[in-house]
């Protein structure tokens, strides 16, 4: 049976520290999917199709790496996919907390599916996708900490949002 993982989050705008967890966990389970937050409470700067696009775009030569979009409970989500873990990113110890809490509660909706933090490599230790629309809109360079595609598309929201 294939393992199936499930890397959850809002990719808004994806970055190389996302990439970078990615790719460490194509390389650690047969499939994982890059599964898109739909949430309506919030305004993004790509729609769910663009960021969607984006990471297809970016993963095309990756044949487990798989992107798709969900709503409601992460843990219905993963046992629809029929995932064996969900893979999580922790870039500082601020984000533990909150991560080891939804974790445990996953654990307890469903203690068959793993929770697996990963940290990004050093160099994206320290970006976030506010962070990267924050320093865009202030007319900061962001090259190297997003996919150039994704650098693309944000030079050109800026653009149209003048």
């Amino acid at each position: 049976m294939a393992r199936i993982a499930v890397y959850p989050g809002s990719f808004d705008p994806l970055t190389n520290g996302h990439v970078d967890i990615i790719m460490r966990g194509a390389s650690l389970f047969d499939r994982i999917i890059v599964a898109v937050l739909t949430n309506a409470e919030k305004t993004p700067l790509f729609s769910v199709d663009e960021r969607l696009a984006i990471i297809r775009e970016t993963f095309a030569d990756a044949p487990n790496v798989e992107a798709d979009q969900f709503s409601g409970l992460l843990i219905d989500y993963a046992r629809e996919k029929q995932a064996c873990a969900i893979v999580r990113g922790l870039r500082a110890v601020s984000d533990f907390e909150y991560e080891m809490q939804m974790a445990l509660m996953n654990r307890h909706l469903q203690p068959a599916v793993e929770t697996v933090f990963m940290m990004p490599a050093e160099q994206y230790i320290y970006v976030s996708s506010r962070l990267i629309k924050e320093v865009v809109a202030l007319g900061g360079d962001v090259t190297g900490l997003v996919p150039a595609g994704v650098q693309a598309r944000l030079t050109d929201k800026k653009r149209t949002r003048k």
